[in-house]
C-alpha cells in the first residue's frame, strides 16, 4: 500500500525545521498499511499543569496521518495530501515518558482519505484516538 522506497530515516529527515522536530517526533516502524511515531511527553508538549497538552496530541495524530497518506501517492504523480479535518477525543492523561501514535487508513480514494491514529502510552493504554480526513490535490 506505501511505496516501498521511503525508509524511515527519510520520513524522519522531513520533520527538520517543522512543528515535528520541535516536539521531538521519531518514527519508530512502517508496516504494510500503518505508521508508528512517538513523542516524548516533556516540556515541549506539556499543559500548565503538568500532562501532555491534547494540542500535542493532535500534532502527532495529524503528523502521522500526513506522511501516511503522502506514501500512498505514486512517486511523481503531480499529487498532495493536505489535511481537510481533524477531531481528537482525549481518553487519558500523561505526565510523563513517551506516547506512542499508530496511524491505519479507514478509506482510500481518489479524493479523499481517512486515516485513525491511535495514541497510547508506554504500557500501551488508549491516550487519544484521532481521524484525520486528507484531500488529495495537484501539486500544479
Amino acid at each position: 500500500m506505501f511505496n516501498k522506497n521511503i525508509t524511515i530515516e527519510q520520513i524522519q529527515q522531513w520533520n527538520k525545521n517543522t512543528i515535528a522536530n520541535q516536539l521531538g517526533i521519531e518514527y519508530v516502524e512502517i508496516g504494510e498499511d500503518f505508521i508508528t511515531a512517538k513523542m516524548p511527553v516533556d516540556h515541549r508538549t506539556h499543559q500548565p499543569f503538568g500532562l501532555l497538552h491534547g494540542g500535542a496530541s493532535v500534532v502527532l495524530a495529524e503528523t502521522l496521518g500526513s506522511v501516511a497518506s503522502f506514501l500512498t501517492l505514486a512517486p511523481n504523480s503531480g499529487q498532495q495530501a493536505v489535511g481537510l479535518e481533524i477531531n481528537a477525543n482525549h481518553i487519558r492523561g500523561v505526565k510523563s515518558g513517551w506516547v506512542y501514535g499508530t496511524a491505519t487508513p479507514m478509506h482510500i480514494g481518489r479524493s479523499t482519505q481517512i486515516w485513525e491514529i491511535k495514541i497510547t502510552n508506554e504500557e500501551g493504554k488508549l491516550v487519544c484516538v484521532s481521524r484525520l480526513t486528507m484531500a488529495i490535490i495537484s501539486a500544479y
